[in-house]
């Protein structure tokens, strides 16, 4: 018996949801992966910061609390929260030539990130000693 398109096409809709399904986990599961690093808070130097924070559909609200210049080990997801996704914008007003009022996001102003130390962990860079300089020649 041939399948007809209303059959072929439940079964490319299952299909696609299964790898959708596989694609949001293996998502899920990176960005569940700890990272150490240091949370600077840009807008109160030396202050604290408190929020809940939920990603993904179905997962637990989380509450976090940081201080400027502490070094944490946080999941993947909350560092990129907090590197792309905490900034505001200021506002840049222009006219055309025509004299039409135009706004647009001039400049956008970070409030805070999270610096990763996965790669200079356990390495002391405020020692001084002699430094090399590599040149493409």
């Amino acid at each position: 018996m041939e399948k007809t398109n209303v059959d072929k096409m439940t079964e490319k809709t299952i299909v696609s949801e299964k790898s959708f399904k596989s694609k949001l986990d293996y998502l899920r599961d990176k960005h569940r992966q700890k990272v150490k690093g240091i949370f600077k808070f840009y807008e109160v130097p030396g202050g604290e910061i408190s929020f809940p924070f939920l990603e993904f559909k179905g997962d637990p609200v989380q509450h976090y609390t940081f201080k400027d210049n502490e070094v944490y080990e946080i999941p993947l997801g909350v560092a990129i929260h907090l590197n792309k996704n905490c900034w505001y914008p200021v506002h840049q007003y222009e006219q055309d030539p025509a004299g039409k009022a135009s706004v647009r996001i001039g400049q956008k102003v970070r409030r805070m990130g999270f610096h990763s130390l996965e790669f200079t962990d356990g390495i002391d860079l405020s020692e001084t000693g002699s430094v090399l300089t590599a040149e493409y020649r």
